[in-house]
């Protein structure tokens, strides 16, 4: 075959190739037609169902959401001398002593924590009236967390300019709160987070101020069932699919949920407006439960303290991230189940290490954090829906 024969077989070949892209065009123009044709003869109506129908199925389609939450972030004087030393004697970083469980943090759809203490320019305190670096706020956020309950016996510690101080540090560093409030107007306005297209609501409420006067009603949320129901039901009224209610609340170092934890779990449970209770306070872990059908986080115990045997029971350096894999369709929110994740607050650097991991890596001591582990799992317990991660230890 001749150089010419080739180029014109090269031509004719193009040629078709265009005329059957053509073709194909014409029969997609003639259906598009076709089927506009027949949802506009049918007048207007046709076309709003048509619409309608494609966005009630988009509405009936589940949204699978990850939250994380996870236990007092307890700031001792240790923790933040430690975080001085970290930022080398300049500021204070607390991101080194979690960085460990930052992974966790960051892949969670929606990763809230709980600041027990607050955090004001003035001089750092320790136990027992607290005054944390506002440096921890932008270590919050430099972990992953989306936002933090607020509302703790220590929320009051350094009075109403401490709320104020403490909320403007969590707003300067991109973090969500609730819990506390500077103002009636802020109390008021529950707080809304978008999680893949779903508007999650996020209520916090402490039982206790240990004795210090609440300066004004709004200054920190007492958890006080009609309350907690009453804002539970706003929150729906603005939107919100899922509504996660934190409480600090129940008896120090008392791994058995207390009565009054019973009763307010139960209560608040049968509420259909609540998704799920997560807790802190006890300062050791608590077990998780399914109440009237709800999932409840009693207690995830200590993410960071000084806390240890020393001075308190040995499950004071025990915690554990609860992971709610929760589900969403057609409007309604339930957890599906639930993964928590065991973790020990290492000395003397105060390092939180999820167990299973350090293990395998070979940090600190295999003996402790084995000890650990089973604590926390004889504690929280496992079951349908409620695994620890990891299931076992090797």
């Amino acid at each position: 075959m001749t150089a010419d024969q080739r180029l014109a077989r090269r031509e004719r070949r193009r040629r078709e190739v265009r005329r059957r892209r053509l073709t194909a065009l014409g029969v997609l123009g003639a259906a598009l037609l076709a089927t506009f044709a027949a949802l506009t003869s049918g007048g207007p109506n046709v076309l709003e169902r048509a619409v309608a129908d494609a966005v009630e199925e988009r509405r009936n389609r589940p949204v699978h959401l990850t939250v994380e939450a996870n236990g007092d972030l307890l700031i001792h004087s240790q923790i933040y001398t430690r975080a001085l030393a970290l930022g080398g004697g300049r500021r204070y970083d607390f991101q080194p002593m979690l960085r460990e469980i930052q992974p966790w943090v960051e892949r969670a759809d929606l990763a809230l924590c709980h600041v027990e203490t607050p955090m004001t320019s003035a001089p750092p305190a320790g136990y027992p009236v607290f005054n944390t670096p506002p440096d921890l706020a932008k270590s919050i956020k430099a972990v992953g967390w989306d936002a933090c309950s607020t509302a703790s016996n220590h929320t009051l510690d350094k009075g109403a300019e401490g709320i104020g101080e403490t909320l403007g540090a969590l707003d300067r560093a991109g973090v969500r709160h609730y819990g506390s409030a500077r103002s009636e107007a802020e109390a008021a306005r529950p707080t809304i987070v978008d999680v893949k297209g779903m508007k999650v609501g996020l209520l916090g409420y402490t039982e206790m101020t240990n004795g210090i006067p609440v300066p004004n009603p709004w200054s920190v949320n007492l958890a006080e069932a009609p309350r907690i129901l009453a804002d539970a039901r706003r929150a729906r009224e603005a939107g919100a699919r899922v509504v996660i209610v934190n409480l600090h609340w129940g008896e120090e170092f008392q791994q058995e949920p207390s009565e009054a934890q019973l009763r307010l779990a139960r209560t608040l449970a049968r509420s259909p407006d609540i998704t799920a209770i997560v807790g802190q306070h006890i300062h050791a872990a608590q077990p998780i439960q399914r109440v009237e059908g709800k999932i409840v986080v009693f207690g995830e115990g200590n993410l960071i303290s000084a806390q240890t045997a020393a001075c308190c029971p040995a499950a004071s350096q025990d915690g554990f991230l609860a992971l709610l894999d929760l589900v969403v369709v057609r409007g309604k929110a339930s957890v599906e189940r639930v993964r928590y994740v065991p973790v020990y607050v290492r000395n003397p650097d105060y390092t939180v290490l999820p167990v299973g991991e350090a293990l395998e890596r070979g940090e600190g001591s295999a003996a402790e954090l084995r000890e650990s582990y089973r604590r926390t799992v004889s504690v929280v317990g496992r079951g349908p829906g409620i695994e620890p991660v990891p299931a076992r230890l090797p």
